[in-house]
């Protein structure tokens, strides 16, 4: 395993990291979870990303993960999704945010969260406030860093500005969807805006949820043991099963095979390009697609390779997945 600084911030993680996004506590078996988070750590995964909005995925991660040292793996939550029905049951209002780590902290089984994330951008609460929460429970020892996800370039620069103005801790992470379909990132100035923040991009779904392993074939029916076939899952994976989308899949794993790697492998390659990616977070329901996955890092990428990847992409237009 491979390890890169999280922003400007001298926290070390992965390469490839271990969320729980649809798996850890619904659609996954308690002991297939423990045995793919087990088998992470073995492979040098110390980067392990879960949410209060997970169903019971915090529980799962936390209580496999107390077998190992405090300090040997980060441990990142989020919030900011409805957890009842109250109305400051949302948000990242200082009520909520406080509320929410001490919960948070309860169903991890830990002293400390590593990394604690904002999962989308609060209209109506005002950034100070967010930020100060965040700082205050940096102070308080109860998080270590506090980053975003899914927030825009602007929403970035003001919250950077906000904290400088007032000399709060600095938000090290955003974590974004970024994969070879979907890159907005790119084109919205997410990429340039965190850089010049010193804020690290951990990103989500850089496998199109499952459409960049192969399994999924243009013409062919929907494999029975796939997300797609999963009335629990399958609402993230349907706007990537397009035919233009799948005909490009084909001929990218054509090319990741004449570089001796699977599609998986060469797509999170691909991905962790860019030198702002701190950590790309797989998914997995299998010890193999982990042990598949974290080779990825050892896979380098041509300026030919990647200008033929661009010529394959440029296939697929109009490309606007939910997110």
């Amino acid at each position: 395993m491979k390890y890169r600084r999280l922003g400007r911030s001298g926290l070390k993680v992965s390469e490839i990291g271990l969320g729980s996004w649809l798996t850890y506590g619904s659609a996954t078996a308690e002991d297939t979870a423990k045995a793919c988070i087990h088998q992470a750590f073995k492979l040098g995964i110390n980067f392990f990303d879960t949410s209060n909005s997970y169903a019971g995925a915090e529980q799962v991660v936390g209580s496999t993960l107390k077998e190992y040292p405090r300090s040997s793996y980060v441990l990142a939550t989020k919030l900011f999704f409805p957890q009842g029905e109250g109305v400051n049951e949302r948000g990242l209002s200082r009520k909520h945010i406080v509320e929410q780590c001490e919960a948070s902290l309860k169903r991890l089984g830990t002293d400390y969260i590593d990394l604690y994330q904002c999962h989308r951008f609060d209209q109506d609460t005002p950034i100070d406030e967010t930020l100060r929460a965040l700082d205050d429970l940096t102070a308080q020892g109860k998080i270590l860093y506090a980053g975003v996800s899914e927030w825009t370039a602007a929403q970035i620069a003001e919250a950077a500005h906000i904290g400088k103005d007032q000399r709060f801790r600095p938000l090290i992470s955003n974590q974004p969807i970024y994969n070879m379909f979907e890159r907005y990132i790119e084109k919205e100035d997410v990429i340039r805006t965190t850089e010049a923040n010193g804020i690290g991009l951990i990103v989500f779904s850089p496998l199109a949820q499952g459409v960049l392993t192969g399994k999924y074939k243009p013409g062919q029916g929907i494999p029975q043991d796939s997300r797609a076939a999963n009335d629990q899952t399958n609402w993230v994976i349907n706007s990537y099963l397009r035919e233009d989308v799948l005909a490009c899949t084909v001929k990218l794993e054509a090319l990741a095979a004449e570089l001796g790697a699977t599609l998986s492998q060469f797509a999170l390659a691909w991905v962790l390009r860019q030198p702002n990616v701190s950590s790309a977070i797989i998914g997995s329901s299998r010890v193999s697609q982990i042990e598949e996955n974290v080779k990825a890092v050892d896979l380098e990428l041509t300026a030919d390779v990647l200008a033929r990847t661009e010529e394959i992409l440029s296939e697929v237009s109009g490309f606007a997945p939910l997110r």
